[in-house]
């Protein structure tokens, strides 16, 4: 008789710890459905993370720069949506260096997703440790990770596609602060489920790609669409955007996050 007590209460703990795992999707189904619908404010974590020698100046400009990427953010959700509320409120941790290796992106099959995600937990509960940052109270934590510029002058980025985390990679100084926080809210949009706009060697993608397709003459585009992340000056060169006013938010792109109506 007590085998078989032990087995019933065995399978009430399994059962009991399956409900709380099916009750937690759940809700993360529904904030994440909730917050597509934009009717308040998303609540953002922006982490500075730095790799190598800092520019401290450099930091120091970027964290005063984060209202300006609000305020330009709110402007282009204004552009679909005149009377909402403003889409994002910044609350800005760090910077802490890293510690823990970045993880890579995801592969193919289920033993690739697990390690990446294994790796993904490993990175945030390290800097979310040093940077004290709440696990919870946030739509979305966004990783923002500095280095020293160098010839390669790469940006690269991980981000949970209709996630809650993402994380991007920049170089920074004195020049590049607004590059590094479009870098951000490129990434950001990939939480909320937006696409990339650029092709396998980096360069925009026609007519999607571009902030302005219906401008003439076509070329130079005056904004950069964020998801494209360059600004076309002709039909074959086009160049980084060097301030958050270049910052554009195209009608694909505020389709996908729920902005506006597929065009």
């Amino acid at each position: 008789m007590s085998g078989i007590r032990a087995k019933h209460v065995r399978v009430a703990i399994l059962l009991s710890v399956l409900a709380v795992v099916v009750l937690y999707a759940l809700r993360d189904v529904m904030r994440r459905r909730e917050r597509a619908d934009w009717d308040r404010t998303l609540d953002v974590a922006l982490v500075l993370v730095t790799e190598g020698s800092a520019d401290a100046a450099a930091l120091g400009d970027m964290r005063s720069r984060v209202p300006a990427l609000a305020a330009r953010l709110r402007d282009q959700f204004a552009r679909y949506r005149p009377s909402a509320p403003a889409p994002f409120a910044f609350t800005v941790y760090g910077p802490v260096p890293r510690a823990v290796a970045l993880p890579d992106p995801p592969g193919d099959g289920l033993v690739a997703a697990m390690r990446h995600a294994f790796a993904l937990w490993r990175f945030t509960r390290d800097i979310d440790g040093r940077a004290t940052v709440p696990s919870r109270g946030f739509d979305a934590r966004l990783y923002v990770v500095v280095r020293p510029p160098t010839d390669r002058a790469l940006v690269e980025g991980i981000s949970e596609h209709g996630g809650h985390i993402g994380i991007a990679s920049s170089e920074l100084d004195g020049s590049t602060v607004d590059l590094a926080l479009f870098v951000a809210a490129h990434e950001l949009f990939h939480i909320l489920g937006a696409s990339d706009r650029y092709a396998a060697d980096g360069s925009t993608l026609f007519p999607d790609g571009l902030a302005e397709p219906d401008l003439v003459p076509q070329f130079p585009q005056r904004y950069a669409e964020l998801m494209a992340r360059n600004r076309p000056l002709s039909a074959t060169d086009e160049a980084r955007p060097e301030s958050l006013d270049e910052l554009w938010v195209g009608a694909k792109t505020a389709s996908e996050i729920g902005w506006a109506v597929t065009p």
